[in-house]
Parts: structure tokens; C-alpha cells; sequence
């Protein structure tokens, strides 16, 4: 085959899948059939079910994602090997409120591969000038798409603690509002149904949202403030909502016990705010002692320097 009929043909088999993509986008013929709606809902009664809610696909290519699913399964064991265990990122998607891991799975093989192609570049470009041997240019690549993959993990921890920062910040101003409506006469649940609705700009009130949804579909409210205790992993939270939990086990007024959480947070949240000025008020003498104390000696000694050479 000659040059112009590969091209050819791998710009039409480009162009084929492209169209395809847009074609299973259209509302006629990307739609569910009934069958896949139906098969999650009675896969405990029914083989055939569980078989058919087990297939994957991948949007917006169902065959091709349902003959790719193997390939995906071990790209995605192999990236557990490379970087943070699957159990630690479960945890950091819960905390960061991130994607399912089967997409965060792929968008680190894109990072994989990006890094891949940066390092593939600059090996080459170094090896074709000479300024890189052929030892040391050869595992660039490899060294580029495990940095990519690493990198990933490192932007989801940070994405994760930035998040349950936000979450611990808004948690005493949350707490003081449902004591306040259950003081008032409000259920639990419609307490927490007011704080969703009403702080749904903040990332504790689309926490709250998604337990309303949660109870609305069927799951019992101390299941649901379970599971978002455990998708959260906050011990300040773990400790209000076990207190939550076991005041409404006992038959215990619950407004109290979450002003007295919210008068705990506020107090953790001042002390850390202590500290936090304390180190950057060491911080803040870097500057001082190495740029502005010399240039102050600067400012101070040179016109009498300059005085004495001219004088002299």
C-alpha cells in the first residue's frame, strides 16, 4: 500500500469514528432500551438482569467501549499499581467530589499519555541536537507518562484537601442553622432539607442535597448520614454526626447537641487561625531581614560613603 492510501485510510477510519460518536449522540438512537433501564432493578431476581446491567459501555461509543472493557479493566488495575491505591482514591474522589473512579481512571491514562508525548518530544528533540545520549534519552518517555500519572493523583489529594477545608469552615455556620430549626420545630430531615436547599452555593450544602436525594430515593436518613460520613472521612464530622445518630436513637433533644459541635468547631477553627499567623509571622521575616533591613543599611550608610570619597 502506498503512503497516500494509508493516510487514506487512517483518515477515514478517523473520520468514520467521528461520525459515529455523533451519530449515538442523537436522542433517537443513543437512548437506553427498556431492558437496560429495567435490568439494575431486578438483577437479584434475575440472572439474565445481572448479565446485562454487568455490561460497560463507553459514551458516546457503546461498541467499541463494550469491546474495549478488558482493555480498560487493566489499564485501570495498572494504574493502581503505578500510582495511589485504589482504596486511597475512592476515599480522595469522595472528599474532593470528584468523578466515579472508572472516568478518574481514564482521565489519568490521558494524563498518562500526555506526559508520554511531552517526554517523547523532548527525548527526541534532545537526541536529533546531541544534547541527550540514546541511554539516557530511551526511558524518557516511560519517565514521562509515570510523572503524568503521579502528577494526577497529586492534583486530587490537593483538590481533596482544599475541599474538606471549605467543608470545615462551613460546618459551624451549617450546624448553628439546623439547631436553630429544630429549636424552632422542624424535623431532622426537613432541618437538613432546608440547609440543602438554602446552602446549596456551598460544598457542605450539596453534601446535605445529595443525603436528601438519597433518603427521597428509598435509603434511611441514619444510612444516608452514614454513607456521607464515610465518603467525607472529617473526624469533626464523624464525631456529629455519630452524636446526631445516637441523640435520635435515644430520644435526646438534637438542637443542643449541634450547637455544642458548632461552639467546638468555631473554637478549632480560631485556633488553627492562631497558628496560622504564628508561622506566617515567622514567615514574614524573611522579607524583613533580607531585603528591607540591607537596604535599609544601604539607604543609611552609602551617602556618607559617597560624601567621604568626594570629600577626600
Amino acid at each position: 500500500m502506498s503512503a497516500d492510501g494509508a493516510w487514506a485510510l487512517s483518515l477515514g477510519a478517523i473520520l468514520g469514528v467521528g461520525l459515529w460518536a455523533l451519530a449515538m449522540l442523537l436522542p433517537a438512537l443513543g437512548r437506553p432500551r427498556l431492558a437496560d433501564r429495567i435490568a439494575p432493578y431486578v438483577a437479584d431476581l434475575s440472572s439474565d438482569a445481572r448479565s446485562q446491567a454487568a455490561r460497560r459501555s463507553t459514551d458516546p461509543l457503546p461498541v467499541l467501549g463494550t469491546l474495549l472493557v478488558p482493555v480498560l479493566r487493566a489499564v485501570r488495575w495498572s494504574l493502581g499499581l503505578v500510582g495511589a491505591d485504589q482504596e486511597l482514591v475512592i476515599r480522595r474522589l469522595g472528599q474532593a467530589g470528584g468523578p466515579t473512579l472508572e472516568r478518574y481512571r481514564l482521565l489519568q491514562l490521558l494524563w498518562g499519555l500526555g506526559g508520554f508525548a511531552v517526554a517523547a518530544a523532548l527525548a527526541v528533540f534532545s537526541f536529533s541536537n546531541g544534547r541527550l545520549p540514546l541511554p539516557f534519552a530511551a526511558p524518557l518517555p516511560a519517565v514521562g507518562a509515570v510523572a503524568g500519572i503521579v502528577l494526577r493523583d497529586q492534583l486530587l489529594a490537593l483538590a481533596a484537601s482544599r475541599r474538606l477545608a471549605r467543608i470545615e469552615e462551613e460546618l459551624p455556620t451549617v450546624l448553628e442553622f439546623l439547631s436553630l430549626s429544630l429549636a424552632a420545630g422542624e424535623a431532622i430531615t426537613d432541618a437538613t432539607d432546608r440547609v440543602a436547599r438554602i446552602g446549596s452555593s456551598g460544598e457542605l450544602g450539596r453534601e446535605f442535597r445529595r443525603v436528601m436525594a438519597e433518603v427521597s430515593t428509598g435509603i434511611p436518613f441514619a444510612t444516608a448520614l452514614r454513607q456521607f460520613e464515610a465518603r467525607l472521612a472529617m473526624p469533626m464530622l464523624s464525631r456529629c454526626v455519630d452524636q446526631i445518630l445516637g441523640a435520635l436513637e435515644r430520644g435526646t433533644p438534637v438542637a443542643a447537641v449541634l450547637l455544642d459541635h458548632a461552639h467546638d468547631g468555631r473554637d478549632t477553627a480560631k485556633r488553627r487561625l492562631l497558628e496560622s499567623a504564628g508561622k506566617k509571622e515567622v514567615a514574614m521575616l524573611v522579607p524583613l531581614v533580607f531585603l528591607i533591613l540591607p537596604l535599609s543599611i544601604i539607604i543609611a550608610v552609602f551617602p556618607g560613603v559617597f560624601v567621604l570619597r568626594t570629600g577626600f
